[in-house]
């Protein structure tokens, strides 16, 4: 028998936790894309990068095969999907509260067919609130995130870029 994204394994692989950010499960940034599990014990995990030279991806890989053998899998198959590339669309509501939370600027959702697309001129800075803020360089703590600065409080944060 196989089941597909509803079984024990997907609980236990949507909760591994994201190396880079690590208040945010695979499973909330929107990377993890189908579990398959049988009753013999195997299962076949499917991830999409964030972006395709995420070097995030191995890792995540060895902690999926950790946790899933910690659950007594006894085979674990982790496939990384590069099609439909990954978009930050996939992110849950909750770990764009998360971000913010966190101190990480989330990206804004974009906007669906027939919908306005919204000019953003600024981010709004996770630790004061601020609109205040300037984009210093396109790629922050890692190539996910660009870095700003708060002209306001004067702390510098990263932000999730939106794609």
């Amino acid at each position: 028998m196989v089941t597909t994204t509803t079984g024990r394994a997907w609980g236990v692989a949507a909760a591994v936790l994201d190396p880079e950010l690590p208040v945010l499960t695979i499973g909330e940034l929107g990377i993890l894309r189908d579990v398959v599990e049988d009753d013999r014990g195997r299962v076949h995990v499917q991830i999409t990068p964030t972006y395709s030279g995420c070097p995030a991806m191995e890792t995540i890989r060895e902690e999926l095969v950790e946790a899933l053998t910690r659950a007594g899998y006894w085979h674990v198959d982790v496939e990384f999907v590069l099609a439909p590339a990954w978009t930050t669309d996939w992110m849950t509501a909750e770990a764009r509260t998360k971000l913010s939370t966190y101190g990480v600027a989330p990206p804004v959702p974009r906007p669906r067919a027939g919908e306005p697309v919204l000019l953003q001129i600024s981010v709004r800075c996770p630790q004061c609130g601020s609109l205040d803020t300037q984009e210093s360089s396109r790629f922050g703590s890692t190539a996910c995130k660009s870095l700003w600065v708060c002209r306001e409080c004067r702390e510098p944060f990263d932000h999730f870029k939106s794609h």
